[in-house]
């Protein structure tokens, strides 16, 4: 199919897309230049650290889908959160929020009429509120503990009804938040992996150990031993290779079938294994993620790594295939 560059439904793409740019571009602008919106940022994320309880996140039509996104990444990133339904919440739940926990409050406008109650209820139980806003003078942004006032931005729709730029840039102050409270606390990927065990990402999140082979059947021998001995080792164990390890179990060489290659000969067989060996073997610790241990088999095109500990003695063996059947690619 032939499209013509001024198609009028990729000209309309265009011109949304560009209406996005502008707004983050514009967004990134206040933060730079406006001190008060750089304050309120630093402020909402030490706010919602200091907060022992959870973080309630809440808004009304896109704002609350925003809000349950926000929610659902701070929570997958190490903060407590949910969302709570600003009508639900009117009927009932508020009882889900205790003062300990602290409210996040979405609405472009500031007036959004759902958000009374709730707003009602936190002044009644002194929980704080942080509110996302473009209205500095709206209803919510002034009874708010926190307002964080985004630039006023055109909306992508031509009518500039229908949330889009606004939306996004709602979305991306939660993003913003979710990833300053990880590094704040020091969020480290196998914490991620708690949260996030199943589907591509645990996959990718998977840790070495959790997927090498050890104890026999790791293909080892002593340095001294018979080349006959690894010709059966390499074969037995099914990967090829076989680690040479020193008098302290340190793991000193490695020989692979590109060795036995190079070292052809008819008396092979009657050769030890420091004379076939290649020294300096690539290696990783148990501890590595497997998606890395992934690249750089990829990047070194190797089949096979060793997992050592700290003083250089194996304790197990990864083999590309175990990576692939686990989805980590």
């Amino acid at each position: 199919m032939n499209v013509v560059v001024n198609d009028p439904i990729l000209v309309s793409i265009s011109r949304t897309i560009a209406t996005a740019a502008h707004g983050i571009n514009a967004l990134a602008a206040c933060l730079e230049d406006d001190a008060v919106l750089r304050g309120s940022f630093v402020d909402a994320v030490e706010l919602v650290a200091s907060k022992r309880g959870r973080v309630v996140v809440a808004g009304v039509g896109k704002s609350g889908h925003i809000g349950r996104k926000i929610a659902a990444t701070l929570a997958s990133t190490g903060t407590s959160a949910y969302f709570v339904h600003p009508t639900e919440a009117s009927h009932g739940d508020l009882g889900m929020i205790t003062a300990e926990d602290l409210l996040i409050l979405l609405s472009w406008s500031g007036e959004t009429v759902e958000l009374g109650n709730v707003l009602t209820y936190a002044k009644r139980f002194n929980v704080p509120v942080i509110s996302v806003t473009s209205n500095a003078d709206s209803t919510i942004a002034r009874n708010s503990t926190i307002p964080v006032i985004l630039p006023k931005v055109p909306e992508a729709c031509p009518h500039g009804l229908a949330p889009t730029t606004s939306a996004m840039l709602q979305l991306a102050v939660g993003d913003a938040f979710a990833i300053a409270l990880l590094e704040r606390r020091g969020f480290s990927a196998e914490d991620f992996k708690t949260f996030h065990p199943g589907g591509k990402l645990g996959s990718q999140l998977l840790l070495a150990h959790e997927l090498a082979h050890s104890g026999e059947a790791v293909p080892l021998l002593p340095i001294g031993s018979p080349m006959s001995e690894a010709v059966i080792q390499m074969s037995s164990k099914g990967f090829g290779v076989v680690g040479v390890v020193g008098g302290d179990g340190e793991l000193v060489g490695v020989i692979t079938d590109g060795d036995l290659r190079r070292h052809m000969s008819q008396n092979l067989l009657l050769l030890t294994v420091e004379t076939v060996m290649s020294h300096m073997p690539r290696v990783i610790t148990p501890g590595m993620l497997a998606s890395a241990a992934m690249e750089m088999m990829q990047s070194q095109k190797i089949t096979v790594l060793f997992l050592v500990d700290d003083v250089g003695r194996p304790s197990g063996i990864l083999h590309v295939h175990d990576l692939l059947r686990a989805g980590v690619a």
